[in-house]
Formats: structure tokens, sequence, C-alpha cells
């Protein structure tokens, strides 16, 4: 969306996701983030291979989103089938995938609208913690969401959220693993992971482009006219390594100083879910570092998704123990 109705809405989201109005909800998820992280390394004990992505970084996005939304707990097993068939028909090629992939997409998103609205609609009249209660009871300067605005919010937190959150903790582990003295170093130094997160984000991030803006006006970038209404493609990947801007910007180095990335994107479209993804990366990374018995990698790459857009790998295979 574009202003005003963008800066509305997100106006409206934003009362009870984060400072001003709601400055502790991240921090107040420290002690629920911190059990879901160890449940899930606990269910890892004794393997001596694991997936990464599907053992541990697809599952936990989705468990965080559903307890900040507010979802009840007996529907949680139904967002993580929802989740998992819009995210596997994201990368969907009719060339080579049975079109059930794409069918089982479409249907989930379906089900998902469905029931998120279902939900929004048992909220009205019964204030709660959860993020869904909070705005369908919230009367602020902007009055009220509408129910489809507010199934709208809770359905971008939960896709666009997962998919970014699950490649961050891998991009965080491949990276790691390639990188053993900063792992070594994050296990004896737990403060590093801030930086570290940061530096992952400009280093490997999860988004890689944005295709999907518009010049609305003449636009005049160093020596070339962009004209209005031409389509953009910011290349954030590419702008996080500039190196005019960053000194050795192909190292990675937590240590880096001045580290203004474009990780979460910039300006008034900058990531509505920037300060929960950080967190949940850096309580995941430190738990796996600390916790896993001498990780090592299977195959080195791993298989990437195809998408330009989101950058991944699809699986991330490791060792543990003495394999």
């Amino acid at each position: 969306m574009d202003s005003p109705e963008h800066d509305r809405l997100r106006r409206m989201a934003m009362r009870h996701f984060g400072p001003p109005h709601t400055p502790g909800l991240v921090t107040g998820l420290e002690g629920f983030l911190t059990a879901t992280v160890g449940s899930l390394i606990n269910d890892l004990a004794g393997k001596e291979q694991i997936d990464i992505v599907d053992d541990f970084a697809f599952p936990l996005p989705v468990t965080v989103t559903c307890h900040l939304l507010g979802v009840p707990l007996e529907d949680e097993p139904r967002f993580h089938l929802w989740v998992n068939d819009i995210m596997n028909s994201i990368d969907y090629n009719p060339e080579t995938d049975p079109k059930e992939k794409l069918d089982k997409g479409v249907q989930a998103r379906k089900d998902l609208r469905q029931c998120l609205g279902e939900v929004v609609e048992q909220c009205h009249g019964r204030p709660g913690e959860g993020l869904l209660s909070r705005l369908a009871n919230d009367d602020g300067p902007d009055g009220r969401m509408a129910d489809a605005e507010i199934a709208a919010t809770a359905r971008l937190l939960l896709i666009a959220g997962h998919e970014t959150v699950v490649n961050l903790i891998t991009n965080g582990m491949l990276t790691l693993l390639r990188h053993p003295q900063v792992l070594q170093r994050l296990r004896n130094e737990p403060d590093l992971v801030v930086p570290l997160v940061e530096e992952l984000l400009r280093y490997e991030p999860p988004v890689q482009i944005i295709p999907w803006r518009t010049a609305y006006s003449d636009l005049a970038v160093a020596d070339t006219v962009i004209p209005q209404g031409s389509q953009i493609m910011l290349m954030l990947a590419s702008g996080s390594r500039d190196p005019k801007r960053f000194h050795d910007p192909d190292r990675f180095d937590p240590d880096r100083y001045d580290n203004q990335h474009l990780g979460f994107g910039s300006g008034l479209h900058l990531c509505f879910g920037a300060p929960l993804a950080r967190r949940e990366t850096q309580i995941a990374l430190s738990e796996l570092v600390r916790r896993l018995d001498r990780p090592r990698l299977v195959a080195d790459p791993p298989p990437y998704r195809p998408s330009p857009i989101l950058r991944g790998p699809v699986h991330l295979d490791i060792e543990q123990g003495d394999g």
C-alpha cells in the first residue's frame, strides 16, 4: 500500500507491536522465545544428522507468530500445515512440479484467511493479550481496524515473517559453520550475537531483491534518468555490499563498525517485524551454537531455493557428535 492508507494501517498496527505504545512487546516474549528454541533443540539431542531447516528453523517462527497473534493453542497445528503448504507453493515450477503443489498452496491461503477472520470475530468484546484481540478491541486515534484489515495484517506477519526468519537463521548457521573461528567466539562471547546478526543481515540477507517498486516521478540516479511510471528493482543485497559504503564488503566481520545495512529495507516500508526477527535469530543462533555437539556441514554448498528474491537453503543438513 501507499500513503495515506499505508500510514494509517501501520500506525494502528504499531500501537500494539512496539514503541511508543507497547515498548515491552519483544522483551516480554523473551521467555517464550527461549523456551520454544530450547524445546526444538531438545528434540535434536542424540541425532547424528539433522536438517536445520526442517527440524528447527521452519517450525520456530510460525509457533512464535501464532503466540504473538493470540491464536488458540488447539489451532496451531492447522496453522503449521497451512504455512507449510503456502511456503511449498511459492517456488512452484509448472514444468517440474505437480499441480497439486500449487493447488494445496491456494487452498491453504483460503483456509488461513477464513480461520483468521473467525478468530478476529471471536475477539470482539473479549480483550486479551494477543495482537488480534488488541486490534479488534482498540479505538485509537485512527479508529478501529476493519476485521478484514486485521486478518490481512495477521497473514502478513505469519507468511512474510516466516520465510524471512527461516532463511535468516539458516543462512546464519551456514555462515557460522563456514567461519569456525567466529562460531567459537560466539560460544565464548554470548554478547557477540547482537552485532553478528546485524552482519548476517548485511552479508547474507534473506531478502535479496525488492522488485515491486514504481517511480512516482522522473528520478535522477547518478547519470541516469528513470522515467515516471518505470518499474524499479531494489537490489538490497548488492547495496549492502557496496565497496563505497562498506570496507572489504565480501568479508564476514561481526565486529564491523557503523553497519547500516539494507537487510530490513528502508524508509516508510521498513520491515514491520524487524525487532522480533532480530531477537528470534539472536536466541536461535546462540542456543544452536551453545548446545549442538561439534556441528559439521554435510554438503557445501547446500541446495538452495530457486527464488531470486528470497535466498536460503531449502535444506541444511549437518552432522553432530562423533559422526
